[in-house]
This record gives C-alpha cells, structure tokens and sequence, in this order.
C-alpha cells in the first residue's frame, strides 16, 4: 500500500484525489486489491493512459490492441496484441487468450472518428465507424461475459454526440450514428447484466486532445482519463446504465 501511495505523485490533482479516495477503499475493503482491468484501444491517446493511471494505483492490467505502441511496451503491463474490435473470430481469440483470467473491469475505449459531409457522404467510412464504435464494444463484451466477475463493471466510451437531444449542428453522420447506436446498446446492456450484479456505464470524455481529434482537444488524455476513472469508481448497479460525462453531468439521450 506504501508503494500505492508513493505512485500518487506521479498524478495531477485531480489523479491524486481520486486514486487517494481509491487507495483508501482498498485498505477499508482489501479485496478490491485484487482488480484485473481490461482496456481495449490502449496502444495510445485515452486508452494508454487508462493503462498508465489504472497500473499507477495499483491495478493489474490487460491492455489490448491490434497493434502495440513504443508507450505501451514501456509500461510493461500485460498486453494482448492482434486484436480486432471489428472481428467476431479476433474478438473469440482475445476471449481465448484471456483463459482463466477474471475481470474487474472491462473499459471499451477503441473507437473511430472520421469526418463526412451530406454533400460527400463516404458510405465506407460510415460502415466502418458502426463495426469499431457500435458494435466493437457489444462484440468484446459479449465475447467477455465468461471473465467478467460478479460484481464488475462494464465502462463505455461514448460521445455525447450519439444524444439526440443535444444535437443542434448536425453533420458527422457516421460518428452521431454509431454512438447512439453503441448508447443503446449499452443501455440493454445494462438491464441484461443486473441479475448477474454487472454494471455497465456510457460516458464522453469530453473533448480530448488525441489522435482521434488531431490534437485540437481542450483537455489532456491525462486529464481526461483522471475524470473518467473517477466515474468508473462510483459506476454500481444503483447507477447502471448511465448515459454521463466526465465530469459527472448527465447527458440526454
């Protein structure tokens, strides 16, 4: 636990206080020492520094990627490569080489932004967005349900641009529609997993300064991760199926 406390002043503030009020948790309920996270999309961006926070408080980690990065390697977390979000048979082999590992923690974060006008549709693109954005995070967690533990959760990085209410620009039809479409499905999720005491979370991480967003964000993966750790650490069954930000507002469906 010395050592737990001592990786806190590697964090920003906001990582500090959470993973305080988490190491404090451990010591309260030693169990919870014990988690197993598993993020997929963890070459880069957020779901590196998932990766990063997640083994600097003390979690054991299994990143999973289609291709590692020199980052990740550093870290030296467990790492499963060769994956595919978008491949039912990939998907089956990441199931497989998990073997009699269980699951705290399933983070779906790998996603796909590509922009298209009404004028240019690219209808490639926009198949393309629903097999990573909609339907990667219900094959991987499909494909998982064996590894999850009673009493883990399911967290899903969402956009709040898959609300349909708060849509007022329009436009980015391939990105708005797969992630209503993945906010829908996590929401059934989220009533199928109850009896099995699984919880499952939609959440926009705000807008990142990625890859994904060419660096154009107003928030660092650093902070952005930090914010979502900390709903990750109040996602329950009393709150399954929320549909929130990062910074704990309630988004519209």
């Amino acid at each position: 636990m010395e050592d737990g406390y001592a990786r806190l002043r590697a964090l920003g503030e906001v990582g500090r206080v959470r993973s305080l009020a988490f190491l404090r948790s451990v010591e309260e309920n030693p169990v919870m020492s014990q988690r197993t996270v598993l993020v997929t999309g963890s070459n880069r961006g957020i779901g590196l520094e998932f990766c990063r926070q997640f083994q600097s408080r003390g979690d054991r980690v299994i990143a999973v990627c289609r291709t590692p990065s020199a980052e990740l390697v550093a870290l030296g977390v467990k790492t499963i490569v060769g994956i595919d979000v978008t491949s039912e048979r990939s998907v089956a082999r990441l199931s497989e080489q998990l073997g009699a590992d269980k699951l705290s923690m399933l983070v779906n974060n790998a996603g796909l932004l590509r922009r298209s006008s009404l004028d240019q549709p690219n209808w490639e693109q926009i198949q393309a967005q629903f097999e990573v954005n909609a339907l990667g995070p219900l094959r991987v967690s499909a494909a998982l349900l064996t590894s999850l533990e009673r009493g883990s959760k399911i967290a899903i990085l969402t956009s709040r641009m898959g609300s349909m209410a708060d849509n007022g620009s329009g436009g980015s039809y391939g990105y708005r529609m797969s992630k209503a479409a993945v906010n829908a499905a996590g929401k059934s999720l989220s009533v199928d997993l109850r009896a099995r005491g699984i919880a499952v979370g939609l959440f926009h991480p705000g807008y990142v300064q990625t890859e994904m967003t060419g660096h154009a964000g107003d928030v660092t993966p650093e902070v952005a991760a930090s914010r979502l750790m900390a709903r990750f650490d109040v996602l329950s069954l009393d709150n399954t199926g929320c549909f929130e930000h990062a910074n704990g507002e309630e988004l519209p469906w």
